[in-house]
């Protein structure tokens, strides 16, 4: 049984990514990782080129913007680096995304216990999503809890919308031609992805989240990436756990002092209502799931 790891990144460095850490994270149980890199000026590449010669590849790739309408060239580039791994099963870490040391024998454990079950096409973790500070986690209704990032590497996998998760598809080319896909039969497995996609300084988030809207075809011309408002979020929690150990040198330089204050708290209606209901209830109503859970 191989794990092959793979994910895309442009620009890590300028945009505040914790590629580097991302890749470091699941290394110790991937037989190789496959990452496709971007055009990038920040010395990107030159970071990923040191980190392990012997199981890291890169691909160089020129990003498509063509491509920008929903997002499909974060799709397009995860599937670059799918396409070049040889592993039995996928790993997918996108470039904010970091796995616990902790959790990495129970991944495995996971993989093993179910190689020879078929019906099982691939798993789920559930996402920690850090908001403002690395003290704080997001728990409203808005952030995702759990995706698709481990599976079978069947070559009609493919990854699904913007990079969100992945589908089996009939043929390659019905996939190109726009066909829906079948979502994975999939297990959970209880090792959560960190999700650093809130934490940066205020100016990189900014730049960060205009970059990401241009690359879902959104039209902007905005170039003052001053003041984002990490208050403007509906509800944090204070996070009780520990971090992955490749992430103490960064999160020991971090110089954020962000404090949430419930009172400034931003709901959506909807929101405001459901969220006490589903609280109580103990799960999402009407969640969207990019999978079907194998009972």
């Amino acid at each position: 049984m191989k794990i092959s790891g793979f994910s895309y990144v442009r620009n890590g460095f300028e945009f505040g990514y914790p590629f580097i850490e991302a890749v470091q994270s699941v290394l110790p149980i991937c037989h190789e990782f496959v990452m496709a890199v971007g055009d990038s000026g920040d010395g990107t590449r030159e970071a990923i080129a040191k980190l392990d010669p012997q199981k890291i590849k890169i691909i160089d790739t020129k990003w498509d913007m063509k491509l920008r309408e929903g997002g499909k060239v974060f799709a397009q580039q995860a599937n670059i680096a799918l396409d070049n791994i040889t592993g039995d099963w996928a790993f997918h870490i996108q470039a904010d995304e970091v796995m616990h040391e902790n959790d990495l024998p129970k991944i495995v454990a996971a993989i093993e216990k179910n190689e020879n079950n078929k019906s099982v096409e691939g798993f789920i973790l559930p996402f920690l999503h850090f908001w403002g500070s690395y003290n704080y986690v997001r728990t409203s209704r808005r952030v995702h809890n759990h995706e698709v990032r481990i599976f079978r590497n069947d070559k009609l996998v493919r990854s699904y919308a913007d990079s969100q998760g992945f589908r089996k598809y009939s043929t390659v080319d019905a996939y190109d031609q726009g066909e829906k896909g079948e979502k994975l039969l999939v297990k959970k497995i209880n090792a959560p992805v960190y999700h650093y996609n809130g934490v940066r300084p205020d100016k990189v988030q900014k730049k960060k989240m205009h970059t990401f809207d241009f690359l879902h075809n959104a039209e902007t011309n905005e170039d003052n990436y001053e003041g984002f408002d990490y208050q403007n979020v509906d509800r944090v929690e204070i996070f009780k756990g520990t971090h992955p150990a490749v992430m103490k040198e960064k999160i020991g330089s971090a110089t954020s002092d962000f404090v949430f204050d419930p009172k400034k708290s931003v709901w959506k209606t909807k929101d405001k209502i459901m969220q006490p209901i589903e609280d109580i209830l103990g799960f999402k109503i009407g969640e969207y799931r990019n999978y079907k859970l194998i009972k």
